[in-house]
């Protein structure tokens, strides 16, 4: 059973080892995303490690800009060269996502978001946290000619 964008956005949501993994899961989930022709869905961390490792080259030659590389390198290069990897590819436009985990869609290894030479990576607009929308407006209690030093 395939794994859902969904799913895959959540799990990297809890991949503390990814850096850029709020970028990377806002990119996965949005509607515009799509799954990807996969002509290689299993793999292996030696594999992964070996062309990645070449694309981080091409990437600085035709300074293609990257979220995810370097923690995806940095996490394969500790996993023995023959741990079987699962590979989810994911395009919007001019992005590609490329999401390594261990076979459910869960424990997520490392992901990759780029675009194509010159384009730089996508805005993505968090959403405000729950916690921020439901806080009551203090602006109708500052008195008329107080001075606000926050504003």
């Amino acid at each position: 059973m395939p794994i859902s964008r969904r799913q895959l956005a959540a799990s990297l949501l809890t991949a503390m080892h990814i850096a850029e993994r709020h970028v990377i899961a806002a990119f996965v989930a949005d509607v515009a995303t799509q799954p990807a022709p996969n002509p290689f869905p299993q793999t292996s961390a030696g594999a992964v490690r070996q062309v990645w490792r070449q694309r981080a080259a091409e990437f600085r030659s035709f300074a293609i800009e990257a979220a995810g590389l370097t923690c995806l390198l940095a996490t394969v290069s500790d996993l023995s060269v023959d741990e079987e990897l699962m590979q989810e590819i994911l395009r919007a436009g001019p992005y590609t996502a490329n999401v390594f985990h261990r076979g459910d869609g869960c424990r997520i290894v490392g992901a990759v978001l780029y675009g194509k030479p010159g384009v730089g990576l996508p805005v993505i607009f968090a959403s405000k946290p729950r916690r921020e929308v439901l806080r009551p407006r203090l602006d109708h209690l500052r008195t008329a000619g107080q001075l606000d030093l926050f504003g």
